[in-house]
């Protein structure tokens, strides 16, 4: 960006870079914002490539011929700020060349949409056709259709929420204190440290305490049970084994750990915990009442985490929403992930 983007927090962040993908042909009107959840990125459909060690992670979604059709819209993804993906973030390179580390300036999910909204100024987006997320992508949506109504004309919210609740606070300080005490966190100046040298342990604890909570107990229940991990036994007294369920939860720390920055993890999950939509602008009903978009909200019937009920506040609150689009699912938060057939009868709503 070629000037300094003015923080919440006072500070003036120089040198910002937006890491983005983009699908179709952009023909003024027909502009669609995809915005990734917490450990999402910019790479949202294709294979796993140079710079994107994972799979995109809504495959099935966007494309020829699909519901987000990009014959006919211009899609565009970007990395959010703080991530590590491309996007400025705790392990750039800060003005000194030194990664920004424990100086990066805390930021929120309004400072997140406004420098979005520069970077879409210099894509010449005047308005997004429709501006979509889920869970802190959803915290962005909403944001973008509050602070830019007149910028979004089709807004669908997945499992999000207006602001972050005292339960998914508590769930993040756990994750954010596995990290902040692992001795390699240095305060948050482990980047120049070489190669596996930084808060890995912390952050793979606080992804298995963050997959539990994307999903649901009946699902473990169904696919775990107690079995044991084949080939370890929990009962041995002289080297306990693991139980599959803990298998699976060191599975995705390991896969995390070896794609996602700590410090990032930590910059966003503060943000998500700071987002509230009213801050500021008066009742959640005044705040949600400036949205001017053709809204769809929706969220999944077994989420513990963005329970139903913030979804039904967005519904209720925001003019002309209409009822809550239910994922039945058993997958839980995970369901707007996953639930691919029902993601697309809802957005077809919006975009068919």
């Amino acid at each position: 960006m070629p000037e300094p983007l003015p923080l919440e927090s006072g500070v003036a962040l120089p040198d910002v870079t937006v890491a983005y993908e983009s699908w179709g042909t952009f023909t003024g009107d027909n502009a669609v914002l995809v915005l990734h959840a917490l450990t999402g990125d910019s790479h949202v459909v294709g294979p796993a490539g140079l710079g994107h060690p994972t799979p995109g992670w809504w495959a099935g979604i966007i494309g020829p011929g699909l519901t987000i059709d990009t014959d006919r819209w211009f899609v565009v993804a970007p990395n959010v700020l703080g991530g590590c993906q491309g996007t400025t973030g705790p392990a750039s390179p800060a003005p000194d060349g030194r990664p920004w580390g424990s100086r990066f300036p805390r930021i929120s999910v309004r400072d997140q949409v406004a420098l979005e909204a520069r970077f879409a100024d210099l894509l010449g987006i005047d308005a997004w056709a429709c501006v979509l997320g889920g869970s802190m992508g959803g915290m962005r949506a909403v944001e973008w259709a509050v602070s830019y109504p007149d910028r979004v004309q089709r807004l669908l919210l997945l499992a999000c929420c207006a602001a972050a609740s005292a339960d998914q606070i508590a769930w993040a300080s756990p994750q954010l204190a596995a990290i902040r005490e692992d001795p390699n966190w240095c305060g948050g100046d482990y980047h120049d440290r070489g190669r596996g040298l930084g808060p890995h342990i912390g952050l793979g604890v606080a992804r298995r305490i963050a997959h539990a909570t994307y999903r649901t107990a009946e699902e473990l229940d169904t696919r775990f049970g107690r079995r044991p991990q084949p080939g370890e036994d929990p009962y041995d007294a002289t080297a306990p084994g693991r139980f599959a369920v803990e298998s699976y939860l060191d599975h995705h720390a390991e896969k995390l750990v070896h794609r996602f920055d700590a410090a990032s993890y930590v910059a966003l999950t503060a943000a998500m915990n700071g987002h509230d939509v009213s801050r500021g602008r008066g009742t959640m009903a005044e705040a949600l009442g400036r949205v001017t978009a053709r809204t769809v909200v929706a969220g999944s019937t077994t989420d513990r985490l963005y329970p139903l009920s913030q979804q039904e506040e967005l519904a209720e609150l925001i003019p002309g929403a209409g009822p809550v689009e239910r994922i039945e699912s058993p997958y839980g938060h995970d369901a707007f992930l996953i639930e691919t057939r029902r993601l697309a009868e809802i957005l077809s709503t919006l975009t068919g």
